[in-house]
């Protein structure tokens, strides 16, 4: 009779064991963001909050650096079930839900108050994109803003259709951007730029100053313009699947956390970008005598760009109207 009580609690155990490990969920999350860089910062404090709140039941594996490969690279993981989660640039929002990559137009907002106000105004319409496309949005943020970085001088723009200027590998968005404009682009996985730089396969990049210092093109790339022509967008996602099997409770606390996540990401985005910003003013040199950048004719080839995308559908004409409305009604009230 012993013996068989004595089973019975190791299996009681056992069981009991068992469901404890099934109620421990574990968010394997990638990003080309290499450790100690301002985003894996916040996202290693977001880790330790959701541990600590959830009492250990939701926690982050991090995967920084790209070591698990290209934006492209960490979506297909996370279609197969080897990654949950991601933080991404608006070229992984493209692979996504492509509309979202209105908010990156070049020349289209003078200042970060626009950005904030018309993204305000679309952030439901992003939500539900985002959830059609089987990711659940847990936060947004910015990877800063978008400046030309070169191994020689320019003098304008028109130089670029001479120059070897990188594309990130099946971005469709800058490819239309780049072809508006007459630039024919080096298309590189963003792993295989620093290479490019060093061999000379390409000799220009777009870029922020945050990005050139921590993927360190800084060092390959002494000039760079003093204009900014667009601020970029970022994204952290979880695959509607994993978000699907957490319990309602956890459910709530990762959508929570999301908020504030979102607002230090952006806010600590703007901050150390203008700080980067300061120190390559030091250590670059200006586009030795590049002449401003011609807004009403960059303005006018963005749109032709943003109408190609239109017409194949990458971009949302509805949203785009939605985007433009809610753009000229920020800057009428503001007069």
């Amino acid at each position: 009779m012993n013996a068989v009580i004595h089973l019975f609690l190791a299996a009681a155990l056992l069981c009991g064991g068992a469901v404890h490990a099934a109620d421990a969920y574990v968010i394997k999350f990638a990003t080309l963001a290499p450790t100690g860089s301002t985003w894996m910062n916040a996202f290693d404090a977001w880790g330790k909050e959701l541990a600590a709140k959830s009492q250990g039941r939701l926690t982050l594996k991090f995967y920084p650096g790209g070591i698990s490969g290209d934006e492209p690279d960490m979506l297909k993981k996370i279609r197969f079930g080897q990654l949950q989660g991601a933080a991404l640039s608006g070229h992984g929002i493209g692979d996504i839900f492509p509309p979202a990559r209105i908010l990156e137009t070049p020349f289209l907002f003078r200042d970060h108050a626009e950005i904030d106000a018309v993204r305000a105004k679309i952030q439901p319409a992003i939500d539900a994109g985002f959830r059609a496309n089987q990711y659940e949005l847990i936060a947004w943020m910015e990877v800063g803003n978008i400046h030309f970085f070169s191994t020689k001088p320019l003098a304008n723009l028109d130089e670029l259709a001479r120059r070897r200027i990188w594309q990130w590998q099946g971005d469709r968005f800058m490819d239309a951007f780049f072809d508006a404009n007459g630039w024919s682009p080096v298309a590189l996985p963003i792993t295989e730029v620093y290479t490019g730089l060093s061999t000379g396969l390409v000799d220009t990049v777009v870029s922020t100053p945050l990005a050139s210092i921590a993927l360190q093109w800084a060092g390959k790339t002494p000039y760079m313009s003093d204009q900014s022509m667009a601020t970029g967008i970022g994204a952290v996602v979880v695959s509607n699947k994993f978000y699907s099997s957490l319990p309602a409770d956890l459910q709530t606390l990762l959508k929570s956390t999301g908020v504030p996540l979102s607002q230090k990401l952006i806010a600590d985005t703007r901050r150390d970008d203008l700080k980067s910003l300061a120190v390559l003013e030091k250590s670059t040199q200006p586009m030795a005598g590049m002449q401003k950048i011609n807004l009403p004719e960059q303005v006018a080839l963005t749109r032709k760009a943003v109408s190609a995308l239109e017409a194949k559908t990458y971009l949302s004409a509805d949203l785009d109207r939605q985007v433009d409305a809610a753009l000229a009604s920020y800057r009428g009230g503001k007069k």
